[in-house]
C-alpha cells in the first residue's frame, strides 16, 4: 500500500505543477475547449492583432534587464511592448481597427466592440482597457491608409496589413483550434465510453431473458478462455472485447480528424503541422485516460456498484489504460522534441517550466509502467501542456485526482469505522494461521493491516463468527464421507463470489457470542511468516467489499472449494435455503478441525490431501439436478488451477442443455 500510494502522491502534483508553469498566459476559463471555452472567437480580430503586435511601436522600449543575467537572451535586444502601449499608441489602435473593419464585417458590432475592449491591450486579467472604442479609433483615420506594414519593422502609422500574413495567421488560429474542439471530444469520448459501455453491458442481465438462454450466453460469449487461461480476467471472451476496444478507440481517435492549412505562421510545412496536431491530440487522450486508469484501480469504484464486473477485471483494464497513457505522453513529448530540433529551438525552450515539469511528468509516468511489471511489483509488494490556465486541459487531471482522491478517501473511511483493533493469532498447523479480530463485522473480503509489523496491506475472505464461541473439535465428528490420502500442492486461491444460507444448528458448550471477524491465512513468504511468531497484535481492518449476489432462485448451491477458500463460500452454504453441497480439497486435516462449528449441518465431502476429480463431481452433480427438474449454481473458490476447471466444465456443459 505504502509504494502504491507514494507512487501516485509523486505522480498527481508532477503533472498539476506541469499544468501551470506554462509559455503563453492568459486568463484563467473554465470547462474545455468547444465546451465552455473559445480559443480564438473571433478569429479575424485575433488574426488582426497578432498580424500587428509583432511590429514595435512608438512606445516600445528595451526591457530593463541586468545584462549579467540575462544568459543566452543578452543578445535579444529587441523593443517590446506593455499592455499600456497597447492600450494607448494611436498607430496601433488605428491600424487594428481599420484590419478589423475589413476583415470582420459579418460580425455584429457589439461582440467586436466587447472583444475590443478585452484584448487590445493583451490577454491577462488585470490590464488596462484601450484609451478609446474600436468606433472612436475608426473615426480617427481621416483617410483609408496605402501603405501596407511590413512584418516586424515599426509602425509609426496607420497602415495595411499584409494579407499574406494575415492569411497565415488565421489558417494557425483557426485550424489549430478546430482541432483541439475535435480532440476535446474525443477524450469525452474515450473518457464516458470507458465509463458507460461497463454499465451498458452489465444491465444487460436484467432484460427478461429466459434464464437458460442468459447462462448460455454466458458460457459462449463470456466465460470461454479466448487467450490464456479462464482464471485470468484476460482470457475471457468479453473482457477481451471490451480491451479490444478501448485499444482500438485510442488508435482510431489518435489517427482522425486531421487536415493541413498552409500558409501557416505557426508550422512552415504541411508535415510539421500535421506533426504538431497528433502530438497535441496523443497528449489531450493521455489526459483524457488518467481518470479511466484511476477509476479502474480504486477498491470504491463505482463501477463495482453499478456493475457485475469483478475487481480483478477493472485491475486488468487499469492495466492496459496505463500502458495507453504512458505510451501517448511518450509519443507526445518525442513527437515536440523532434519538432523543436528541426526547429533549432530545443536549447532555449527546454529550460522553460513547461518544458522541464512535462519531460518530469513523461518519466514519472515510465517509471511507473516499469516498477509495475509483475516481477518487480510483487517485490516491491514484499519489501504537456503550454497555455496555463486558459484553455482547461487541467480539468482532466483535476477529475483524475478527484476519482483517486475519492478512493483513498473511503479506504481511510473504512479503516476509521472499525478504528484499531486486536488480533488473536492462533497457528492451526504448519501451513495455516487463524486470525481473530473482535468488534467488527462485514463480509466480502477485507483488507488487513499490522502496523506493529509491517504497512503492507493483506486481503482476506473474512468468516462472521465469534473467537469466545469456537469450541476444541473432536476428530470423531468429522463426517463419515471425509477422504484421506497423501499430500499434494495446492497454489494461490481464485476468487468468484456467490450467496448461501444459515445452516441447522448443533448443540456445543458456548460462552456468550462476541462480534468478531475470522480469517484463515496460508502461510506464505512476507507478513504470513511474521503471524506465525505472534500471538496478539494490533491490526486496522477495512472490510465491506465484494458483497456476495443472491442465488436463492436457484434451488441448489454447489460448492468446489480449495484450502482456505472455504471463508468465501461459507456465506453460500450457510444462508441458502434450498440444498447446499461443499466439495473442500484441502491440505491437512487441521484447517478442517478448525472450521467444523462453521460447517456444522451441512452437506459436505471433504478430500484431504487429495485432489479432487473436479469434472466428475460437477458433472454427476448437475445431472442429478436435471432428474430432479430442477438448476445448480456452482461456487468455486481454490486454486486457480481448479477454478479453470470448473469454467472449462461449465462452457462445455451449458452448450448441451445441463441445468445451471
Amino acid at each position: 500500500m505504502a509504494v502504491g500510494m507514494l507512487q501516485h502522491l509523486l505522480f498527481f502534483p508532477i503533472f498539476y505543477l506541469t499544468a501551470q508553469c506554462m509559455v503563453s498566459t492568459g486568463r484563467e476559463r473554465h470547462g474545455l475547449v468547444g465546451y465552455g471555452i473559445t480559443m480564438y472567437v473571433p478569429n479575424c480580430a485575433y488574426s488582426c492583432r497578432t498580424t500587428i503586435a509583432s511590429s514595435p511601436l512608438n512606445c516600445s522600449a528595451v526591457p530593463d534587464t541586468d545584462m549579467a543575467d540575462m544568459g543566452d537572451m543578452a543578445m535579444d535586444m529587441t523593443p517590446t511592448s506593455s499592455p499600456e502601449c497597447y492600450a494607448t499608441d494611436d498607430a496601433f489602435l488605428q491600424t487594428l481597427a481599420y484590419c478589423i473593419s475589413t476583415h470582420c464585417g459579418d460580425l455584429e458590432a457589439r461582440k467586436i466592440e466587447q472583444w475590443w475592449i478585452q484584448n487590445v491591450a493583451g490577454i491577462q486579467a488585470d490590464q488596462p482597457d484601450p484609451k478609446e472604442t474600436l468606433q472612436m479609433a475608426l473615426a480617427q483615420i481621416i483617410s483609408p491608409p496605402i501603405d501596407v506594414l511590413v512584418s516586424g519593422d515599426p509602425l509609426q502609422k496607420t497602415s495595411l496589413v499584409p494579407e499574406e500574413d494575415y492569411m497565415a495567421n488565421w489558417n494557425a488560429r483557426g485550424l489549430f483550434e478546430d482541432i483541439e474542439f475535435k480532440s476535446e471530444k474525443y477524450g469525452l469520448v474515450v473518457l464516458l465510453s470507458g465509463f458507460i459501455v461497463p454499465i451498458a453491458s452489465s444491465l444487460l442481465r436484467f432484460v427478461p431473458f429466459l434464464k437458460q438462454l442468459s447462462t448460455k450466453f454466458n458460457a459462449v460469449f463470456v466465460e470461454p478462455s479466448f487467450m490464456g487461461k479462464p482464471s485470468q480476467p484476460a482470457g475471457r471472451l468479453w473482457t477481451t472485447f471490451f480491451l479490444t476496444y478501448i485499444v482500438v478507440i485510442n488508435i482510431v481517435l489518435s489517427s482522425v480528424g486531421y487536415r493541413s492549412l498552409q500558409p501557416n505562421s505557426w508550422y512552415p510545412t504541411k508535415d510539421m503541422e500535421i506533426a504538431a496536431y497528433v502530438s497535441n491530440r496523443l497528449g489531450l487522450l493521455s489526459f483524457a485516460n488518467l481518470p479511466l486508469l484511476m477509476l479502474y484501480t480504486g477498491r470504491s469504484n463505482i463501477l463495482l456498484w453499478l456493475t457485475n464486473w469483478s475487481h480483478s477485471t477493472f485491475l486488468l483494464l487499469h492495466r492496459w489504460v496505463s500502458c495507453i497513457c504512458v505510451l501517448q505522453a511518450a509519443l507526445h513529448s518525442a513527437i515536440w522534441l523532434q519538432q523543436y530540433v528541426v526547429l533549432g529551438e530545443h536549447v532555449s525552450e527546454s529550460k522553460l517550466l513547461y518544458w522541464v515539469w512535462g519531460i518530469v511528468g513523461t518519466l514519472a509516468m515510465c517509471i511507473l509502467i516499469l516498477t509495475s511489471l509483475p516481477p518487480l511489483r510483487q517485490k516491491m509488494y514484499k519489501i504537456f501542456l503550454r497555455f496555463e490556465l486558459q484553455w482547461g486541459y487541467q480539468n482532466w487531471i483535476l477529475v483524475a485526482i478527484a476519482v483517486w482522491s475519492f478512493d483513498r478517501v473511503a479506504r481511510l473511511a473504512r479503516i476509521a469505522r472499525n478504528g484499531i483493533r486486536i488480533a488473536q493469532a492462533t497457528v492451526i498447523d504448519d501451513d495455516y494461521i487463524r486470525v481473530d479480530v473482535r468488534g467488527v463485522t462485514g463480509e466480502g473480503h477485507a483488507y488487513l493491516y499490522f502496523p506493529t509489523l509491517t504497512w503492507r496491506r493483506q486481503p482476506l475472505s473474512p468468516t462472521p463468527s465469534s473467537p469466545s464461541t469456537t469450541p476444541t473439535t473432536n476428530p470423531a465428528s468429522l463426517p463419515k464421507n471425509e477422504v484421506s490420502a497423501t499430500t499434494t500442492n495446492i497454489s494461490s486461491t481464485h476468487y468468484s463470489p456467490t450467496r448461501s444460507p444459515p445452516p441447522q444448528q448443533q448443540q456445543h458448550d458456548h460462552a456468550a457470542p462476541t462480534l468478531a471477524l475470522t480469517f484463515f491465512v496460508r502461510l506464505r513468504a512476507g507478513t504470513t511468516t511474521l503471524l506465525a511468531h505472534r500471538r496478539t497484535l494490533s491490526v486496522l481492518v477495512e472490510s465491506g467489499y465484494n458483497h456476495y449476489p443472491d442465488l436463492s432462485a436457484y434451488p441448489t448451491v454447489l460448492c468446489v472449494v480449495g484450502g482456505v477458500g472455504i471463508t468465501a463460500t461459507l456465506p453460500h452454504l450457510r444462508r441458502h435455503q434450498g440444498g447446499a453441497k461443499l466439495f473442500w480439497g484441502v491440505r491437512s486435516r487441521a484447517i478442517v478441525d478448525a472450521m467444523e462449528d462453521n460447517l456444522s449441518g451441512v452437506e459436505r465431502e471433504i478430500f484431504v490431501g487429495r485432489r479432487m476429480e473436479v469434472r466428475g463431481i460437477i458433472e454427476a452433480e448437475v445431472k442429478a439436478s436435471k432428474k430432479g427438474g430442477g438448476s445448480v449454481v456452482v461456487v468455486s473458490c481454490g486454486p486457480v488451477g481448479m477454478g479453470d476447471e470448473v469454467k472449462m466444465v461449465f462452457v462445455r456443459l451449458v452448450p448441451e442443455g445441463e441445468p445451471w
